[in-house]
């Protein structure tokens, strides 16, 4: 039995959470910064980190109690060492350090997106070889699982990510920040019935690009605007929404025959997405899918403690992770190979 502490501080969610054996969550708190951020339209990075600054103790505080645990009753810290804003991650990963320091506990760093993947193994069983479509604000991938921890990028994004597209989208129509959730649930009171583009949908290759789609938008309304038309809103939401959906699920399931995968993972902010989630199990019947709940569909720690234990048997009998003495810190990540 591991226990692992994890953190996550990659945006602008402070999380601690505590996990058993990469399945068991025992306790999980998230602080989300998403009031503060509403007003700017967008993440601060800057008031970002200050406020992981601010809360980051009480959170460990919460989530050891929340537990009733102490740091004798933890075997592993964990903490995302990246991508993402890098004064965030740094309040993460030196409270993280400072934890593991002072308990003698070793430490591991977990790659962001890889955490991502593994919250699906949270609740579901995950069945190799796989295939994950990985959607966020600030990334857009589809990978090859052969094992865990045997990662391969198919395809990314070759500009914008989808959920940064919904939240341009969004502002450019007038509504709320984060703009995801507030086009999926207009876009189920609209029809497609504005042509948009489907980028790449039908290209050799499973790369993704939202920059199009997004300029054709705002183009769009802009025009409509000149001559003195209304844009039906919900219309819209549904006709973006449609398009990127089609994209989505079309190079999803190309990849899924094309491999011959046993399931197909969902994960990532944008998985929370209702519209996606009807859709993509009625277009792709043939093929298991699992997507984490929503708690476990944006940021969170109880991911990366998921990560964290594959990660550390797979190479735990080989690496070291102690702090203090002769030892050091080891922050070794598993990176996707792109070949």
């Amino acid at each position: 039995m591991m226990r692992i502490l994890a953190v996550e501080s990659s945006c602008d969610e402070t999380s601690v959470a505590i996990v058993e054996d990469g399945k068991n969550v025992i306790s999980h708190v998230v602080l989300s910064q998403i009031d503060i951020h509403t007003v700017f339209g967008g993440v601060v990075p800057e008031i970002a980190s200050r406020n992981h600054i601010v809360h980051m103790t009480r959170v460990f505080d919460k989530a050891l109690s929340e537990a009733n645990m102490s740091a004798k009753d933890i075997d592993l810290v964990a903490v995302t060492r990246g991508p993402g804003l890098i004064g965030s991650l740094l309040v993460g990963i030196n409270a993280a350090t400072t934890f593991a320091f002072v308990n003698d506990l070793p430490i591991m760093g977990v790659n962001h997106l890889i955490g991502h993947i593994y919250a699906a193994g949270i609740e579901h069983e995950m069945k190799f070889p796989a295939l994950a479509l990985l959607i966020s604000g600030g990334h857009t991938e589809l990978l090859y699982m052969k094992d865990h921890m045997d990662i391969k990028m198919l395809g990314t994004t070759l500009d914008d990510a989808v959920g940064e597209a919904y939240d341009k989208v969004a502002r450019t129509l007038g509504l709320a920040y984060p703009g995801g959730p507030v086009v999926d649930k207009l876009a189920k009171k609209g029809t497609d019935t504005y042509h948009l583009p489907r980028p790449l949908m039908d290209a050799e290759t499973f790369n993704f690009s939202f920059s199009g789609l997004k300029s054709a938008v705002i183009n769009l309304v802009h025009n409509e605007q000149q001559r003195g038309h209304d844009i039906h809103i919900n219309d819209m939401c549904a006709s973006f929404q449609s398009s990127v959906l089609d994209v989505l699920i079309s190079k999803t399931k190309k990849a899924a025959d094309f491999l011959d995968v046993k399931q197909i993972i969902v994960a990532g902010g944008v998985a929370a997405n209702k519209g996606l989630r009807e859709r993509i199990f009625a277009e792709i019947p043939d093929k298991e899918i699992i997507i984490p709940s929503m708690e476990y569909c944006t940021d969170n720690a109880a991911m990366i403690g998921a990560a964290a234990y594959y990660q550390y048997l797979k190479e735990g009998a080989k690496k070291k992770y102690l702090i203090g003495g002769e030892s050091t810190i080891a922050f070794d990540q598993y990176e996707f190979n792109e070949k």
